[in-house]
């Protein structure tokens, strides 16, 4: 029987995964997706949209497809899906593995300041900066905590409109990266950007906005990622997880 890998999806690397697996002959591979992007890239092999209804509607759709290896490839700070996921596995005896890309981290002429959390971040604004304009590149599900502050001029970016409550001085940006340290520059400048404010995702698609940023001597909030579940590690890229799976080379 060909093995049926089910890839928790919605990353650069959940993409090239499915496109990996999909090449080799044998091989069922379905994407899972959120759904929160109205026109999600192309991708190899099967694609299902939509929750599961936590980790025990995951686990029944585990038993369900038959699915032998269960890969969690979401976004770093997609924490509540990698736990119904490592719960699910549990469950159900399917082996799983975690892809993630390496975070970033500070070099020479970096003014970071890490914070645990958007609220913290919000707060290290008000802090840092208060009639600062600032650019947010924290996705536009995470506006709610910077809402309350008044006093600063805010520039979000994202791939769709944002989702309210937004603050009160917003201006929206609607654009898909990945994007160039020039294009990076050209944003900070034209907005005349204080404060950079940003998740550690991790990877050279959005890290160009911290080189921009480098450059212009400006500070860089920067969110850690929340920890893995107890007892998880992660394969850093797509080459590593092919060869947990047995088909490297």
């Amino acid at each position: 029987m060909s093995p049926h890998v089910l890839i928790l999806g919605g990353t650069a690397e959940a993409r090239r995964l499915a496109a990996g697996l999909a090449a080799r002959p044998g091989v069922r591979v379905t994407t899972s997706l959120a759904g929160r992007v109205a026109r999600p890239a192309a991708l190899a092999g099967e694609v299902r949209t939509g929750g599961f209804g936590g980790a025990d509607g995951l686990a029944d759709w585990l038993r369900a497809h038959h699915v032998d290896v269960l890969v969690d490839a979401t976004h770093p700070f997609a924490e509540s899906i990698t736990a119904n996921a490592v719960r699910a596995a549990a469950a159900t005896g399917v082996p799983a593995v975690v892809l993630r890309r390496p975070g970033w981290r500070p070099g020479p002429g970096d003014r970071w300041h890490e914070v645990a959390s958007t609220a913290a971040a919000a707060e290290a604004v008000s802090r840092l900066r208060p009639g600062s304009r600032v650019l947010l590149t924290t996705g536009r599900l995470g506006l709610a905590a910077f809402a309350h502050l008044t006093e600063q001029h805010f520039v979000t970016r994202s791939v769709e409109p944002p989702v309210p409550p937004l603050p009160p001085h917003t201006e929206v940006v609607l654009a898909r990266g990945p994007f160039t340290v020039a294009e990076e520059s050209e944003l900070l400048r034209a907005h005349r950007v204080d404060v950079l404010v940003t998740k550690d995702s991790g990877g050279e698609a959005t890290a160009a906005k911290l080189t921009a940023a480098r450059a212009l001597g400006l500070p860089v909030i920067v969110v850690r990622r929340p920890p893995l579940p107890d007892g998880v590690s992660a394969v850093p890229d797509v080459a590593g997880v092919l060869d947990r799976l047995g088909f490297g080379g």
